[in-house]
């Protein structure tokens, strides 16, 4: 982005209109600088960064130190440093004076745009060779054979910044010269805030959020044509002009899907819900990769966009896929200081008869012993015999896209020994449903459950045997699964169990929902809250299964306390669930570096005896401070808790430390 000194001479009235050239190396200044960021990201414990040592003093060659001076902006020395010949080749001497000058002479043309890329657009760069300036070639040739065998020669770079300029105004017209009206181009889109650096970058991030904002608009050729700064050696600003063709305005066209031939194209096509005729925009052909991708047999997703309009005005989209292995293993591990070790191991197919279905069997397996089992000797007393290992055993089967339509088959399978702080459960049970898909973000499924078991607490034994008609709904706009930045996801269910013979009917209604917001663009400041609902209507405590009431604590819900302990206390002190559940979470996800986050957590919470919640009982809560590993399948979790409402019998450790891959919520 550097305007040299000859082309200076532009100069009017103080004001001085930077030339095409200039154009070209603002855009390479701004690549370079972000390729070296990346690179130097990367480099997580400074394994790269050590200075060698500058070869030896000989008779072939003349080997050199380069010190830089004048600056104290990092980024501006990186970017010296990043551009400067004389530094990048330190390592490989010159044979002689006139090739240790001819590198001076390289910086001297090329360090000065460094500096103007950055905003300051009055910087000069002097390059010493032993004291002598570089711009005298006999004298710097002659300083710097003296030291030939004897020494490294000393070289100087020095920086003068001069003042920093700052972006004062932003113009936007068309092709033909005119301004675009507000409801075209809203004010905010180019308003400058105060004190904004006339940086090369600045400058080509704002021409980009204008053409994305065109884009936005239904515009897919959007581009800029032409950018005009303009900088004022007065008073130190620049103002730039761009000049933006919108293109036509398009909606979307057919598209075409190639790739993965594995699977059935009928249930690719059920997850493309764009239909043409649609308003174009980034966000529609982002939504097309994100519900194409959520399909477990598909591995890569690339969209692409035609280069021109059909014959009705509607932009043709590319889809090329590719598929994943169809068979996958995984193992997992998890600790907690309250709840236990626990391993669960996972087989899946991915794409089991060819039309994406999903097959797959998880073996969870935990104990609640080593020394982390405070309620042994209650449950013990209160007759609930259990050595503390507990697991689960379950199949699951996903045939989506049935008959080609939105429409997905889900079934389950499972055997259980639930064994908690407080009860016993020992069950199994079997359920299908229909999901429909009326988008990539919402959803609702209805089906069948049929559960039987045996549930044990300190109220006694409940032999149930149920078969409900379970149904919800789903909203999901998150932007990843893992570690969400932004979004809202939601999800309410009602299921109810009609009375038999030996069990009473029940009504379970439940609700969660959560949302992201960041708070700048890298989302490396995020707020993240949670609630949630639960209740449990038609039959008295004591005839409900354990497994079908509301307790509250542990990892996923009330961090700090014992895991699902917190609610009503029956016989011999111990937690007896409750028949309704009030919960709530907010995180403050803070990225200090690309690899390491903190997160600050408020939890709070309760189950209730009654069917919906009393807020004249305890609510309890906690605080705590959690460290995020971020990697590339998720960021791991260490979270530190401290509850603030500890209770007697309720076994509550002054803090606690949860482990685990995946954010909280």
């Amino acid at each position: 982005m550097r305007v040299s000194a000859s082309l200076f001479h532009q100069v009017r009235s103080g004001m001085r209109r930077a030339s095409p050239q200039i154009l070209a190396v603002l855009t390479a200044i701004a690549l370079v600088t972000a390729d070296v960021r990346a690179a130097r990201a990367f480099d997580l414990f400074g394994l790269f960064g050590s200075e060698p040592e500058p070869p030896p003093p000989s008779l072939a060659a003349l080997p050199y130190t380069v010190r830089i001076a004048g600056t104290d902006d990092s980024d501006v020395l990186r970017a010296v440093q990043d551009t400067s010949t004389l530094y990048r080749l330190r390592q490989e001497p010159p044979p002689d004076g006139e090739g240790l000058l001819r590198r001076a002479e390289a910086d001297l043309a090329k360090l000065a745009d460094v500096l103007a890329g950055y905003g300051y657009y009055q910087g000069t760069v002097t390059v010493r060779i032993d004291g002598t300036p570089a711009t005298g070639q006999a004298a710097a040739v002659k300083a710097a054979e003296a030291w030939r065998n004897r020494g490294l020669v000393p070289v100087r770079i020095a920086v003068d910044l001069g003042p920093l300029y700052h972006l004062r105004r932003i113009v936007v017209r068309d092709p033909a010269g005119r301004a675009f009206p507000d409801d075209v181009l809203p004010g905010r889109i180019t308003r400058v805030d105060d004190d904004v650096p006339a940086r090369s970058a600045t400058v080509l991030a704002r021409e980009a959020q204008i053409v994305d904002h065109f884009r936005a608009q239904g515009h897919p050729f959007a581009k800029a044509i032409r950018r005009d700064p303009v900088v004022d050696d007065t008073a130190h600003v620049m103002d730039v002009t761009f000049t933006i063709d919108p293109g036509p305005i398009a909606r979307l066209g057919p598209v075409s899907v190639s790739g993965a031939p594995g699977i059935d194209p009928a249930t690719i096509r059920s997850f493309i819900y764009a239909e043409p005729g649609d308003p174009y925009s980034p966000q529609a052909v982002a939504a097309i990769r994100r519900s194409v991708a959520r399909i477990e047999g598909i591995g890569g997703v690339r969209v692409r966009e035609g280069t021109a309009l059909d014959a009705d005005g509607n932009l043709p989209l590319f889809v090329d896929l590719s598929e994943r292995e169809r068979n996958l293993v995984g193992v997992s591990a998890r600790y907690s200081t309250v709840d236990g070790p626990g391993v669960r191991a996972y087989y899946a197919n991915r794409n089991l008869f060819g039309g994406g279905e999903t097959f797959r069997l998880d073996a969870d397996i935990y104990y609640l012993g080593l020394g982390n089992d405070p309620f042994a000797t209650q449950r013990k007393i209160a007759g609930i015999g259990t050595n503390g290992l507990g697991g689960r055993l379950s199949a699951t089967y996903v045939q989506p896209a049935l008959w080609g339509s939105r429409n997905d088959l889900l079934a389950n399978a499972f055997v259980t020994r639930e064994v908690q702080q407080s009860y016993l459960v020992d069950g199994g049970g079997a359920s299908a449903a229909i999901r429909h898909r009326f988008s990539d973000t919402f959803s609702a499924q209805v089906g069948l459950d049929a559960q039987v078991g045996r549930s044990k607490d300190a109220l006694g034994t409940v032999n149930y045997r149920l078969i409900g008609v379970p149904a919800s709904v789903t909203y999901d706009s998150t932007d990843n699964l893992l570690d969400p930045t932004r979004g809202v996801r939601a999800i309410a269910s009602l299921a109810v169990y009609p009375g038999a013979v030996s069990s009473p009917g029940i009504v379970v209604a439940k609700a969660q929902g959560s949302t992201y917001y960041a708070l700048d663009a890298e989302a490396r400041y995020i707020l993240a809250g949670r609630v949630g609902f639960g209740s449990v209507a038609g039959a008295p405590l004591s005839d409900i299964p354990d497994n079908f009431r509301f307790f509250a604590g542990g990892g996923g819900s009330v961090r700090g306390y014992p895991y699902r302990t917190l609610g009503p206390i029956g016989p011999y002190n111990l937690p007896i669930g409750g028949r309704s559940l009030l919960e709530a979470s907010l995180e403050a996800r803070i990225k200090v570096t690309d690899t390491i986050g903190v997160v600050p957590f408020f939890d709070a919470g309760t189950a209730f005896a009654s069917a919906v919640p009393d807020f004249d009982e305890k609510i309890r809560k906690s605080v705590g401070i959690g460290l995020r590993y971020y990697t590339g399948i998720g960021p791991i979790r260490a979270d530190l808790a401290f509850p603030l409402d500890p209770y007697k019998g309720g076994h509550v450790r002054p803090a606690v430390l949860y482990l685990s891959l995946g954010q909280a919520f």
